[in-house]
């Protein structure tokens, strides 16, 4: 059986069996397909009858590495479950493979993830009406309209720079290069603060191409933006525990829950090797930007 049969027939058999709701069937097979697409990613001629335990073990591994939180993990384990289950209901599996399989804890730690409404509540507790807030605000929509790094975010160049072709160049781990699509809401508060605040500081030398500014014209520290969220937190009632990953994790989190495929987040991130099997893939900047405008809440 290959994998389009089973995931056509497992689709029918939430619809039409089991009486789901569109949007209920839709996530279980969702769920079945990141799974194909891991293989294919993996290089693994796996059909849907040959999946391992250790397969699905790698398979959350990655999803981990992307940014998924524990509660998404349980969910997409649970589709999968469904669909295991339902290959063995039409006597084409006999043995489960995610029988042994258990959901990550959810009740011990605290996310490491905001829901989108969460984001928007972060935003809302930024004081436009100040320069820092101004910063603040242009910061947090292009971590999260990215995906970066908090040393990404620092390093960022008005050179690096293509708001007209809706893209930066970001320059990652080992000094790596790619280029990330970026929203129209980071690049509208990105504006703000360009002209708005940055314009009129006392830029030192050395600082002239850095896109965020300390108050005194120099390149904004990581500690810097570590402080300023963690202040916004407390200000937007958010008891999580938030860092600049936290943004990241998000981002690569909404958009895999969204529906966009695993290399496209993968690219985005620049992780050259989520697990010890290299997975890079190049993609066309045109479908990274179909995948941000399709899938990012705040494109």
């Amino acid at each position: 059986m290959t994998w389009s049969q089973a995931l056509k027939q497992f689709d029918g058999y939430l619809r039409l069996e089991k009486s789901l709701s569109p949007n209920s069937v839709e996530a279980y097979v969702r769920d079945a397909t990141k799974l194909q697409q891991f293989l294919v990613f993996q290089k693994l001629p796996v059909g849907p009858l040959q999946v391992t335990t250790e397969i699905l073990r790698e398979f959350l591994t990655t999803l981990q590495g992307l940014g998924l939180g524990a509660t998404s993990q349980a969910r997409t384990l649970s589709g999968l479950k469904a669909f295991f289950n339902f290959l063995i209901m039409e006597d084409l599996l006999k043995l489960d493979p995610t029988d042994t399989l258990e959901a990550p804890k959810t009740g011990r730690h605290l996310p490491d993830t905001l829901s989108y409404p969460e984001i928007e509540q972060l935003l809302a507790a930024i004081d436009l009406s100040t320069d820092d807030g101004l910063r603040a605000r242009a910061l947090l929509e292009v971590m999260y309209s990215s995906g970066l790094r908090v040393s990404e975010l620092c390093d960022l160049r008005l050179s690096n720079l293509y708001a007209d072709q809706g893209f930066i160049k970001v320059v990652g781990k080992g000094n790596k290069e790619r280029l990330v699509p970026i929203g129209r809401e980071a690049l509208k508060h990105l504006n703000f603060y360009l002209s708005g605040v940055r314009g009129h500081l006392d830029i030192k030398s050395g600082a002239e191409d850095f896109v965020f500014l300390s108050q005194r014209g120099r390149p904004l520290s990581r500690i810097t933006v570590f402080t300023t969220l963690k202040k916004l937190a407390e200000q937007a009632g958010l008891r999580k525990t938030i860092s600049p990953h936290t943004l990241r994790h998000s981002f690569a989190t909404h958009l895999i829950e969204g529906g966009a495929d695993l290399r496209a987040v993968q690219e985005m991130l620049g992780h050259a090797s989520i697990t010890t099997t290299e997975i890079y893939t190049h993609l066309d900047r045109d479908y990274l930007r179909q995948v941000i405008t399709e899938f990012h809440p705040r494109s």
